[in-house]
């Protein structure tokens, strides 16, 4: 008789492996290995033939051959018929195949399979999730109220709603003068939201960030340029008549004039202004700092000549430094900016509008803090500046540089996150055509101008944690 109870548990066991039922006898997941998929039946090879049979005493018949528990549900129809013929097929299989042509399923509890319809079995699994959920709803509401130090009330509330930390029953509310949160749920789930909340309600570390803006000029000119003229006069009253009727007199001198009037030699009463003016050669250096100049002429004014040569020599270095610095909070964003607004007034329809725009230097930054003592940061630095040099109706341009950047930098450590070196040589010649050429007397017909400017602009950044 043991023995024969122990056959009766492997053959249950046998047809709980075939149907894919669990230990608690619901189906397994949808998701089967392939080895699952490919039933294994174990049961002893029949044969059968049924010919509109009633498909309760199929079902017995077949419990019979295999030794199980089985118990049919009233929802399976008893005028159902079956029509089946099958040669040396497990009997396990041949239930399997009535089951699914009949549109059955089954519950297995036990050493006992209950066969019944789909829907009969969907309904039940739907009571019981009503039943279950009733039975968590049934526990009466505990009110917790809890201050929050840190966090902010509305960022906790909008967390536990949206995670679903609280029950079709729970309530969560903030007062945002005090900021609490007022809980209403079932004990359980407010154990599990007071070890939230204090998780939560955490200092975080400050992050302080100091940027450093360094902008250089550089420009060097050299300058060398030279002014020279002739004058030659013939004239009775000067005593070098030509002893013709004509031309009994002439003058021979430079015509290029300079600001302001220019005489050659002393000035002579008895010359006329053309005789008195003239310059040859007139490429002086703007601005000199430096000149030499050297005139000569004869007693009687009819020959002078003048020579002036002037230099220029420059270099000037600019550095600004500016360094703004701001404290902020672990993934706060935090902004600083110093300089001022332009205003710009356009005209339409008659109406006057002003607009202002900023010139200045701004830093916008996002620190977030790694476990590794590190910080990245997202960083946006813009110096602005107004340029009046090339201002359009009277509004001024504005010269901007800018970084957009994201660096991961440790506590502590300073990084250049940009720089610009921009370099521009300049190198003027103007010159007599094809006497600039001559040797050693060259330098007499020409002026030359050369220019260097360097412009460099470098961007470093420097966390500090403030724990």
């Amino acid at each position: 008789m043991k023995n024969h109870r122990l056959w009766i548990a492997s053959i249950t066991f046998a047809v709980a492996a075939t149907f894919g039922l669990g230990a608690t006898g619901d189906p397994q997941g949808a998701v089967q290995t392939p080895a699952q998929a490919l039933r294994q039946f174990s049961g002893t090879p029949i044969d059968v033939d049924y010919q509109s049979a009633n498909l309760r005493t199929v079902l017995r018949n077949l419990s019979e051959i295999g030794g199980i528990n089985l118990v049919i549900d009233p929802s399976v129809p008893g005028n159902a018929t079956v029509d089946l013929k099958l040669s040396q097929v497990p009997w396990d299989q041949v239930m399997d195949v009535v089951m699914k042509s009949s549109q059955l399923t089954y519950d297995l509890q036990g050493p006992v399979l209950r066969v019944l319809t789909r829907d009969a079995r969907t309904k039940e699994l739907q009571a019981e999730a009503d039943q279950k959920r009733a039975g968590q709803q049934a526990p009466d509401l505990v009110m917790r109220r809890l201050r929050l130090n840190y966090a902010s009330a509305g960022d906790v509330q909008k967390l536990l709603l949206q995670g679903k930390f609280v029950s079709d029953r729970g309530t969560v509310e903030i007062d945002s003068r005090t900021n609490m949160i007022i809980v209403q749920d079932v004990a359980k789930n407010l154990a599990d939201i007071d070890q939230l909340v204090a998780e939560l309600d955490k200092p975080e570390p400050q992050v302080e960030i100091e940027a450093k803006v360094l902008q250089m000029n550089r420009d060097a000119a050299k300058a060398l340029g030279v002014q020279w003229g002739v004058n030659g006069r013939v004239a009775p009253e000067l005593g070098n008549t030509t002893a013709l009727g004509f031309p009994n007199r002439g003058t021979a001198s430079g015509r290029v004039i300079t600001q302001g009037p220019v005489t050659q030699g002393p000035t002579d009463p008895r010359s006329t202004e053309l005789e008195r003016a003239g310059t040859a050669v007139n490429l002086p250096v703007v601005g000199a700092t430096s000149a030499l100049g050297v005139s000569m002429g004869s007693v009687n004014g009819a020959f002078n000549i003048d020579v002036a040569i002037t230099a220029l020599e420059h270099s000037g270095q600019l550095k600004i430094l500016s360094t703004p610095r701001v404290t902020t909070q672990n993934n706060k964003v935090a902004e600083v900016t110093q300089g001022f607004q332009i205003p710009f007034q356009t005209v339409a329809n008659n109406t006057v509008t002003t607009q202002f725009r900023d010139a200045a230097l701004k830093l916008r930054v996002t620190p977030q803090i790694t476990a590794a003592n590190t910080v990245i940061m997202f960083i946006e630095l813009e110096n602005a500046q107004p340029d009046f040099s090339r201002a359009v109706l009277g509004n001024p341009s504005i010269a901007t540089q800018r970084a957009i950047t994201q660096v991961q930098v440790a506590d502590g450590v300073t990084t250049v996150i940009g720089g610009i070196l921009q370099q521009t040589d300049t190198q003027l010649n103007d010159q007599t055509p094809g006497l600039h050429k001559i040797p050693l007397l060259g330098w007499l017909f020409k002026r030359t101008d050369t220019k260097s400017e360097q412009n460099e602009l470098m961007i470093s950044l420097t966390p500090r944690i403030i724990r």
